[in-house]
């Protein structure tokens, strides 16, 4: 266990010190920082690696067996109503339990957060229902993607401007450390139920539906929830004079990010143990494990939390802010894409996902190829954000044509990167984005007199599609791969039938 945490710290070293570099650079030459706000960083900074080396071991060794468990038992209780209704139950519980939703919540005050929370929640649980069903009955995941995003398009156009932002960003945010792991380990569990050749195809998806789910609840939510518009909480700096004053900001917020997590893990934990009370699906050795991990996914994640909440969200606001005000706002673009690029190597679920990726296609698709895809996709999407907030133009002209290329990827790429696709939009958007690059925009677009819900708001939302592209493109390069290797391999055996006719006229 020992090498493996260390093999998980060296893991989240080399995820968090790019971004700490690039804000290190950014304070000692374009954006002056005060001393304390840089310690709050800098401690943000080691709280992240240490959190996330945690949590990605304590998923490995509890998340990922029990969802897979409980996905693999699912289908052979034969009664598809009591399937159903436990899909519904999981999905609701580990929405409310994401960690991101909470600060997205937090960031709309004009809806009380349980509403918001409690939408979004039955949103996912609905949608993770037709996942479900969707791998058992073998329905192509790539109709479902263009009938619903239709549908939230076209609903979009009632809803007033500040809630459509907020509605795409919900769905990526429900889709973070807490709900991936244990959604894409249940949709492996499902699809091995099955046995047949498009299985290892449907165990990606779950999270791609998942993630629409939340948009339509929202946007319905917009129309019929009476406000004034959606307004948004502005991000405050602690004003910190020293390392004292630092280490004390850190130890009064811990707790509240216990009491989150705590909240967040004990309706899955007290689930997990009615589930097992009912179908005695696993061992007490294995029980004993995934109660060690569940032990150390609460630690790393409480950390993990308390630093990009405390450390992190302040000085995204106050980078955005100066970048802004130092007179070469358009360098907003450019650091915004530099900083995307690195940001994404630190989200706890990418790694997750990446090796499941590789796992699943026995090294077919390698986690450097899935995240040098994700890099790139993300500092994309961070560059028209930025442009967004620079210039004010809608989100439709970015989002409508993104989403209609990568719909039509669908038709010319394997079925398993659609799935991988989708799945890693819901995952590149997870607390990094909401804690870091949100704040980031917001505090540009403070600084500039833009529209915050217009403007800002949506960063999320961009951060989802782009790897729904890039990673696609990367299933064009694999399948052309393969079949040129396909190609090689027929050449090499008609040149070794030629041989052996020739050696044959030859007697």
């Amino acid at each position: 266990m020992n090498k493996i945490l260390k093999e998980k710290i060296s893991e989240s070293v080399s995820s968090v010190l790019p971004i700490t570099i690039i804000v290190l650079l950014l304070s000692v030459t374009i954006t002056p920082m005060p001393v304390g706000t840089m310690v709050l960083f800098l401690t943000g900074a080691a709280l992240l690696i240490v959190g996330m080396a945690l949590f990605s071991l304590g998923t490995d060794v509890s998340m990922t067996p029990m969802g897979e468990g409980i996905g693999a038992q699912l289908p052979r209780t034969k009664n598809l109503f009591i399937v159903i209704l436990i899909t519904l139950i999981i999905g609701v519980l580990i929405t409310i339990a994401e960690p991101d939703l909470q600060v997205l919540a937090g960031q709309v005050p004009s809806i009380p957060n349980n509403v918001l929370i409690w939408t979004v929640a039955v949103g996912v649980g609905l949608f993770f229902v037709l996942a479900m069903l969707r791998t058992l009955f073998k329905i192509r995941l790539s109709l479902l993607l263009i009938v619903f995003y239709a549908v939230v398009f076209i609903l979009s156009a009632f809803v007033p401007n500040e809630f459509v932002s907020v509605a795409f960003d919900s769905g990526g945010v429900t889709t973070g450390p807490v709900t991936v792991p244990f959604i894409m380990a249940l949709g492996v569990g499902l699809a091995s139920i099955r046995g047949d050749s498009g299985a290892q195809e449907d165990s990606f998806g779950l999270v791609a539906l998942c993630s629409i789910g939340p948009v339509l609840a929202v946007l319905l939510l917009g129309i019929f929830y009476p406000t004034n518009g959606a307004g948004y909480t502005a991000v405050t700096v602690p004003d910190v004079e020293d390392t004292r004053q630092a280490a004390h900001t850190f130890v009064v917020e811990l707790p509240a990010y216990i009491h989150e997590v705590l909240s967040a893990l004990v309706p899955i934990i007290l689930f997990c143990a009615v589930f097992q009370l009912i179908f005695r699906r696993f061992h007490a050795m294995q029980l004993r494990k995934i109660g060690v991990g569940f032990v150390y996914t609460f630690t790393g994640l409480s950390l993990f939390l308390t630093g990009v909440n405390v450390g992190f969200m302040p000085v995204g606001h106050y980078l955005g802010q100066q970048l802004a005000l130092s007179g070469h706002a358009w360098v907003l673009a450019p650091l915004g894409m530099l900083i995307g690029y690195f940001l994404v190597t630190a989200e706890p679920a990418v790694h997750v996902l990446n090796r499941q990726v590789e796992s699943i296609t026995n090294g077919g698709i390698s986690q450097r190829a899935m995240m040098l895809s994700l890099s790139i996709g993300v500092a994309c999407s961070v560059g028209m954000a930025m442009l967004r907030v620079l210039t004010g133009i809608s989100i439709y002209y970015i989002l409508i044509p993104g989403y209609l290329a990568a719909l039509t990827l669908t038709f010319f790429v394997p079925k398993i990167f659609t799935g991988i696709a989708f799945d890693s939009g819901g995952v590149a958007s997870g607390p990094m984005t909401t804690t870091f690059l949100l704040p980031f925009a917001m505090g540009a677009c403070e600084a500039l007199g833009g529209n915050v819900m217009t403007d800002a708001f949506g960063i999320v939302a961009m951060v989802a599609m782009t790897p729904l592209l890039t990673i696609q493109v990367l299933g064009l390069i694999y399948k052309k791969k393969q079949n040129s290797e396909d190609v090689s391999d027929v050449s090499a055996e008609d040149e070794d039938s030629i041989i052996v006719l020739e050696g044959a006229e030859h007697e």
